[in-house]
């Protein structure tokens, strides 16, 4: 994944004999609450079915009803 992206950050495992330290599972932490964030909207993007499925509409269309649905999301998270 490294390879791919520069700037991707993998969660520590522990090992059998190698346990994890306090500020690995601090760093865990915070890059779970981050992740978490991104899957709620993708999940909520797929909920629309617009990712999930075939769009069937005009392509041109397909940005502004994505950025539209994405623009309700962060409207109900503010709330």
């Amino acid at each position: 994944m490294k390879t791919l992206h520069s700037k991707t950050e993998i969660p520590k495992k522990k090992g059998k004999k190698n346990p994890l330290t306090q500020k690995e599972k601090k760093k865990n932490r915070e890059l779970s609450s981050e992740r978490v964030i991104n899957e709620n909207g993708i999940g909520m993007l797929k909920r629309f079915k617009i990712i999930s499925d075939t769009y069937r509409n005009r392509r041109n269309r397909f940005r502004l009803r994505f950025t539209l649905i994405a623009g309700v999301y962060t409207m109900e998270l503010k709330k």
